[in-house]
């Protein structure tokens, strides 16, 4: 469970021009501009000021101005500088600017942040804004909205943030029902979600710990630290739910057959284990070996993407399904096949295993099968037969095929 703490601090954005390789020219271009005017003109807040409800329109932008200003002379403030609407005082400037607010009705100020389009600070800055310049349609008709691309990677961060509980919900909800209706059984695949719920965390945690806070970032080729990148949970979620309900689904299938044909749970779980374990194990080394190719290269998306993918295989095939799962199937005995009568008899049948075939043939009688029983000869005699004695005899009277 220590893997999955450093989730606690994850933060998630777009990452930058800031994560390229050192020396790349984007990289070298997102420096020089961060060396001389300040991080923040990497990401600058565009501040859209709507007059057309406005009875005076350029009182209305005068009143966001200074509004804003106030906002960054504040001791606490994360703003480094607010550019207004018009930045010259000649005539030609000042019609222009009139010009402007008349036709097109709006006029657009500039936010400077003291830090990086990615920082924690920026989408604090973004909020601020928003709070300030909430008020203005009540004071002066004109409405303030908040844009550029910094304030777009907020915004879809902020909302994936918000959201991911409930996808992770959905997924595993449904994924419980479906293995109560295949397993016949509670603690299968409540024991299963948990399970991969645990993967989940400690591949989210892995990558905060190694993108966001440094750690060991050099051995995936990294010189800087950003936040992860957003859509990341999600993609995260999908692609290694599917995997590790492969892997679960191929265990445990195994181990229910045969506990079905009467081989004790214990036991069910040692023989289910030997039989198909190795095959889970390569399957999940092929996919590590996959996603692990990704961190060679130099996107900082790709490389995240596939780092945080072969640490969830990894975690989920050998130590949740090979390790945890098995161990708790085998501690709690026949009890994990319970399954309460009244859900029993409402859960559908998902017959994966094949039992009402195998029980429709034990149950039928010697004269309903096709071939005779008589014993195959040993295999040193089979050159000696005589040729009709290798053939079967034909079904008399109106044999069921």
């Amino acid at each position: 469970m220590g893997a999955a703490i450093p989730v606690a601090s994850l933060q998630l954005s777009l990452p930058g021009d800031n994560t390229k390789p050192a020396g790349s020219d984007v990289r070298v271009a997102y420096d020089l501009i961060a060396e001389n005017f300040g991080a923040g003109a990497n990401g600058p807040l565009l501040i859209v000021i709507d007059t057309k409800k406005a009875p005076n329109p350029a009182a209305a932008v005068a009143t966001a101005t200074a509004s804003l200003r106030e906002l960054a002379a504040r001791d606490d403030s994360h703003i480094a500088g607010v550019i207004p609407a018009v930045t010259s005082d000649s005539p030609q400037a000042q019609r222009a600017y009139a010009r402007q607010l008349d036709t097109a009705q709006f006029a657009t100020l500039t936010v400077i942040p003291r830090s990086g389009p990615s920082h924690e600070s920026t989408k604090a800055v973004v909020a601020d804004i928003r709070e300030t310049l909430s008020g203005l349609p009540d004071h002066s008709g004109a409405r303030a909205l908040v844009t550029g691309l910094t304030a777009v990677d907020v915004d879809i961060s902020n909302k994936l943030t918000e959201v991911f509980p409930l996808y992770l919900a959905v997924v595993v909800g449904l994924a419980v029902i479906l293995l109560i209706a295949v397993f016949r059984s509670i603690w299968v695949p409540i024991k299963a979600a948990l399970g991969f719920l645990f993967s989940v965390g400690a591949s989210l945690g892995a990558t905060v710990a190694v993108f966001q806070w440094g750690w060991l970032n050099e051995f995936v080729g990294l010189d800087t630290t950003s936040p992860v990148l957003f859509l990341l949970p999600i993609l995260l979620t999908g692609i290694l739910f599917g995997l590790a309900m492969d892997y679960e689904v191929f265990l445990v299938t195994r181990m229910r057959e045969a506990y079905i044909l009467g081989t004790p749970a214990r036991q069910a779980v040692i023989e289910g284990f030997t039989h198909s374990a190795r095959v889970v194990a390569a399957a999940a080394l092929i996919m590590v070996g996959v996603f692990a190719g990704f961190t060679l290269t130099d996107d900082i998306i790709l490389k995240t993407v596939g780092f945080a993918l072969a640490i969830g295989v990894l975690v989920d095939a050998f130590l949740v399904r090979m390790l945890l799962v098995p161990a708790a199937m085998f501690i709690i005995g026949r009890r994990i096949w319970w399954m309460p009568r009244g859900m029993n008899r409402l859960v559908p049948t998902l017959d994966i295993e094949g039992e009402a075939l195998t029980t429709r043939l034990a149950s039928r009688t010697p004269t309903d099968q096709r071939f005779d029983a008589r014993p195959a000869p040993s295999p040193e005699n089979i050159g000696n037969q005589h040729p009709d004695a290798l053939t079967t005899r034909k079904p008399a009277g109106r044999e069921r095929y």
